[in-house]
This record gives C-alpha cells, sequence and structure tokens, in this order.
C-alpha cells in the first residue's frame, strides 16, 4: 500500500551567525550538523558550495527564488535545478501587483518549471503577490479558471496570521479554509506564530515549551491532519521547514534561544506530530 512521507528540511538561514558571529561554523560543519539532527534536506537559494555540501551528506535541496520579472524566471529556474533543486520555493511579485498580472506571471513561472523539469510552488508570504489571503486566494482562483488545475504552493501562515491578527482560538478556523489548496501542495513553512509576531520561541530559558507555542501547536497537528486527508493513500511527500529565522533579518529577537536549536527541537516535534497521525 502506498504511504505519504514527511521530508524534514532545515533551511540554512536558521544557522546565520552559529553558535556565534565571531566563531560561525563552517559551510561544510553547518551541512553535517543539518544531517546530524535528523533533517532530510535543506532550504537555500542556488549554491554551488551547498549544492556540493548536501549532496556529500545524502541531502536533498529545496531551492529558493525571489522575483517579478518574468524574463528572468527561465535562468532562475536553471540555476536551482544545476545546484540539485527540484522542488523551488518562489516568493512572487510584489504586494501592490494586481492579480491579472501576478496571474501571467505565475502562469510564466509554472510553464517554465515544466521545461526545465522542476516544481516552483508560489509561497504565501509577505511584501508578494500573496501578502493577504484573499489575494492569495484570487490568484489561485484565477490560476484554476485559466488552467483547470489548482495551484502549487508554499503554505507559511505565520504571514497571514500576522495580517490578520488572529487569537490562537482562531488559527484552524481562518487558515485552514481551502483545504483543495493544502493537499495539493508540498512545501510548507511550520514556523510558529502568533497574531502579533510571524514568529514565537518554541522553548523558553528553562528548555520548556513555551506557553505561545502551546497554542500554535494544536494547528500544526490540523494542517498535517489536513494534508493527510487528501493524501493517505499515495506516496505523495511532503516537505516540511520548521523556519525559525535568526537575529540577523529580525526573526528572532536577541533574548530570544538560538534559532538553529530552536528548529531542531521544533522538527523533533512535528515529527512526533506526523508519527501520531500516521502510526
Amino acid at each position: 500500500m502506498s504511504r505519504p512521507v514527511l521530508r524534514h528540511i532545515a533551511a540554512r538561514w536558521s544557522m546565520v551567525h552559529y553558535p556565534s558571529q565571531a566563531d560561525e561554523w563552517t559551510l561544510e560543519r553547518k551541512i553535517a550538523a543539518i544531517k546530524a539532527a535528523g533533517f532530510d534536506g535543506i532550504a537555500h537559494p542556488p549554491h554551488p558550495d551547498i549544492a556540493r555540501a548536501a549532496r556529500d551528506q545524502g541531502l536533498m535541496v529545496v531551492g529558493y527564488i525571489s522575483s517579478g520579472q518574468p524574463a528572468e524566471f527561465r535562468q532562475l529556474l536553471e540555476a536551482n535545478k544545476q545546484c540539485g533543486a527540484h522542488h523551488i520555493n518562489v516568493q512572487l511579485a510584489d504586494d501592490d501587483t494586481p492579480t491579472p498580472v501576478a496571474l501571467a506571471q505565475t502562469l510564466k513561472m509554472i510553464e517554465e518549471g515544466r521545461n526545465v523539469g522542476v516544481e516552483p510552488a508560489i509561497e504565501v508570504h509577505r511584501d508578494t503577490c500573496t501578502e493577504t489571503p484573499e489575494k492569495a486566494y484570487a490568484l489561485a482562483d484565477a490560476y484554476q479558471q485559466a488552467t483547470g488545475e489548482l495551484l502549487p504552493m508554499t503554505w507559511d501562515f505565520s504571514h497571514v496570521a500576522v495580517v490578520k491578527h488572529l487569537a490562537p482560538q482562531n488559527y484552524i478556523e481562518r487558515l485552514i479554509v481551502r483545504p483543495d489548496l493544502m493537499q495539493r501542495a508540498q512545501q510548507f513553512h511550520l514556523r510558529p506564530f502568533n497574531g502579533h509576531h510571524c514568529q514565537i520561541p518554541v522553548t523558553d530559558v528553562h528548555g520548556n515549551f513555551t506557553p505561545e507555542l502551546e497554542d500554535w501547536l494544536p494547528f500544526a497537528r490540523a494542517v498535517l491532519k489536513c494534508w493527510l486527508d487528501g493524501n493517505r493513500d499515495t506516496d505523495r511527500e511532503i516537505l516540511v521547514c520548521p523556519e525559525m529565522g535568526p537575529v540577523p533579518g529580525g526573526y528572532n529577537l536577541s533574548s530570544w534561544p538560538n534559532s538553529w536549536e530552536q528548529a531542531k527541537i521544533l522538527r523533533t516535534e512535528i515529527d512526533r506530530i506526523w508519527r501520531s497521525l500516521v502510526d
């Protein structure tokens, strides 16, 4: 019987300045640590050194594109493929891009992906054409109307939660509203959040789960269950990235626990939830 598989994907971004800026690990040491922590792959823009180190460790690569210039889509997709990526996360265009323009770019991106032999997915993300759920669903509906297919998407619900100022009791009701699109997707960024912060700490200074994470965990479970409900008897892969951002860039704060250490703990908890749903 076919069975879906969860692939744990580490964001190399989580390891910026790890363990400190003064004593930052080499790329090779970081990639080895990703493998040792139980991850199946690494997410990063195309980079030959990362591709080589990931290959040496037997890790898959998930690519990344940020663009609103259709003329460069083919080149960007090929660069990701050359660095070992088949699945590619795409932050498309800008927050003020009208849906008809975003649709034209999406059609171009997906078409070029098929030509190159890779699978790009449009991310739900602030400061892109999917900045709000209204824009994201309008794009998905326009794509389905134009092609008869569901739009491949990367789901990062933290952005929508902040945009919509959600309370914990509303996470599932307000965010899991398009199971069809979620079940079509393969890329999920399960960064814990609340309605004010797109990233919250996983643990406190004593190593215990934070109350904010405890509020978020039922939502993470609901996301994985929703995906499984549409894929339980398949051999599809779901690529889950516990995308804990570092202090550089502003996702983490200097007084919070280290982003890489938090990502490792979160990976373990996501794996526990997944196993409870599939076993």
